[in-house]
């Protein structure tokens, strides 16, 4: 049985902790840690059955407990030194994104991880969306063609978190919330070289202290060629998380309604094919499993630590881009 700690017990940690709690005898969450030490002790009684020990200082939490793994649940200004605390000590690390504000930071977890040689995942889950690895394997196979547009929205319309609002906390909507967005077009199209954006808040100049875009549209082209753009709003539908995502390669087309679920179009064929793909995977507990698997068996995570900061430059160089109004080159 792995031991696992939390910290952070916030709104994203009870997916996690459900995950772990139903995988049974694979796993045991022996500690849990937030600086509000209630939450923890929330944390304790509905996923741990009261068993897991509790702390305030992720530190202490290393020091008094033997554990495998770790799942860093922190919003990403709270991020300090609880990657490379948790790579000396030989413990696994789960962190979701985005995994910094700055790439100082990302880079040096990155090298904690890799020096230490744990397992590393960050929380990018729709890439085990089934629609999602289904077209993965058609573009590494070659099936598909090379990949030529692809075309990314979220919207939403929320309030969020105080700590959301705020630009030097949460690093903006396109760091904190699109970035998932940002990570499937980078994981479909490959590396990034130019980078241009623009941002602005429309709907929300009343609100104090929301300092954040409602409304973003980003164009990057590829190493390949290829071209994406990505919009984005905080100002849409009251209630609805919409995220979708369209990508054109040479013998495909496919809308994708979410990571699970899209509409492929063999555009290669005459008659075009037309081929419904209705996932129904638990994308979270997906990425779990894989973690787990790596850190038992010795392979590879899908999205390990360099992967998390590859895509948080994609959307701090965005963030750049907005600020500056120029194409920001990353070749």
């Amino acid at each position: 049985m792995l031991r696992a700690a939390v910290i952070g017990c916030g709104g994203i940690a009870n997916a996690h902790a459900r995950v772990l709690k139903g995988l049974g005898d694979r796993v045991e969450i022996a500690g849990l840690c937030d600086i509000e030490e209630k939450r923890a002790v929330e944390f304790n009684g509905k996923y741990a059955d009261g068993k897991a020990r509790v702390f305030t200082d992720f530190a202490e939490m290393f020091r008094r407990l033997e554990l495998d793994v770790v799942y860093i649940c922190l919003p990403p200004f709270a991020h300090s030194n609880e990657v490379e605390l948790a790579s000396e000590r030989g413990i696994h690390v789960f962190i979701e994104k985005p995994i910094a504000l700055t790439m100082e930071v990302a880079d040096r977890m990155v090298e904690a991880v890799v020096k230490r040689g744990v397992k590393s995942q960050v929380g990018f889950m729709f890439r085990f969306g089934e629609a999602v690895e289904k077209v993965k394997a058609l573009l590494e196979s070659g099936q598909a063609g090379p990949p030529g547009l692809m075309i990314g929205k979220y919207q939403c319309n929320s309030l969020h978190a105080p700590w959301w609002r705020r630009k030097d906390k949460s690093g903006g909507q396109i760091v904190e919330q699109i970035i998932h967005t940002f990570d499937i077009v980078r994981y479909f199209l490959g590396e990034p070289t130019t980078v241009f954006s623009r941002m602005e808040n429309i709907f929300h100049k009343d609100v104090e202290d929301y300092t954040v875009e409602d409304v973003s549209a980003t164009v990057i082209t590829f190493e390949n060629g290829a071209v994406a753009s990505v919009t984005g709003t905080n100002g849409a539908i009251p209630g609805k998380w919409l995220s979708s995502y369209e990508l054109v390669t040479r013998n495909l087309t496919v809308p994708f309604v979410d990571a699970n679920d899209a509409v492929l179009y063999r555009t290669d064929r005459s008659p075009v094919e037309q081929e419904t793909i209705k996932g129904e995977t638990d994308v979270m507990r997906a990425e779990t499993l894989d973690f787990l698997d790596a850190v038992e068996n010795g392979g590879a995570t899908r999205t390990p630590m360099i992967e998390g900061a590859r895509t948080l430059e994609l959307v701090l160089t965005a963030n750049e881009s907005a600020s500056s109004g120029k194409i920001i080159d990353l070749g």
